[in-house]
């Protein structure tokens, strides 16, 4: 399979349509999108470690779920570190695809195979966008007791807890989901989970009546790359697929 190919069959499960209006996705850089592709390395974001691991595995292809290319970029040069990071893949030829807030909204994505590693029960989108999931727990726990069932389903450094009420039915969003509180409350939640929520926010979750739990932008959202790392061994057996951690925040 070529760039290319790859690439549409990764739009048929995963459709451009659903990505938000602001997003950046797609095909980020490629020297040749008819380069047939054997090696694929699926990471979270594209680092500069994940790029020099890219080149010394000899990887044809980087399948990211954070774009490479977000905003606009002024100019096409070393002075820009995205730039930069463009121009060594592209002079490598190694060809970058990210699917960003698309595979956060499709079925399956980033916010089912979030709500599946915590095993909830009766997932259902919730919010504007039906971006986020909420759903059930088996068994219902305190709030202490839930996030340090989180910290440990998801491998977090750390996590944070606001509220003390028990943990029932919850919803979540990965990544930087502090926009969703409201969304959560109005959809039934006694509990939010995200990446990022925030201070203020976080401060105030007693008062509007929720628990609020933030367990890291990177660990709320690393495990959809199990779910693209599947998506590319059922398109082709024979890709060799493997699977970069990408964290470079550390909690102390």
């Amino acid at each position: 399979m070529t760039v290319k190919d790859i690439y549409l069959c990764l739009s048929e499960i995963v459709p451009e349509a659903l990505s938000c209006e602001w997003d950046n996705d797609g095909i980020m850089a490629s020297f040749d999108t008819d380069r047939e592709v054997m090696s694929v390395l699926v990471t979270l974001d594209i680092t500069e470690e994940a790029v020099k691991y890219a080149i010394d595995g000899g990887f044809d292809l980087i399948v990211s779920h954070h774009p490479l290319v977000f905003r606009p970029l002024g100019s096409i040069s070393d002075e820009s570190h995205i730039a930069k990071k463009a121009m060594t893949l592209i002079k490598n030829n190694i060809s970058a695809i990210s699917l960003h807030t698309r595979l956060d909204r499709v079925e399956g994505g980033v916010n089912d195979k979030l709500a599946e590693t915590l095993g909830l029960k009766k997932v259902l989108p919730f919010g504007s966008d039906a971006l986020g999931r909420i759903g059930d727990l088996v068994m219902p726990m305190s709030a202490e007791d839930f996030a340090l069932f989180v910290k440990d389903a998801l491998g977090s450094d750390a996590v944070k807890l606001s509220g003390r009420g028990r943990v029932s039915r919850v919803a979540l969003v990965g990544g930087d989901g502090k926009e969703y509180v409201k969304a959560a409350i109005a959809a039934g939640a006694d509990t939010y989970l995200s990446g990022r929520i925030g201070y203020n926010v976080m401060m105030e979750a007693a008062e509007m009546g929720i628990n609020l739990v933030e367990a890291g932008h990177y660990f709320t959202e690393q495990p959809v790359t199990e779910v693209l790392y599947a998506i590319l061994k059922d398109l082709d057996e024979s890709l060799v697929v493997e699977i970069f951690e990408a964290n470079l925040i550390k909690n102390f």
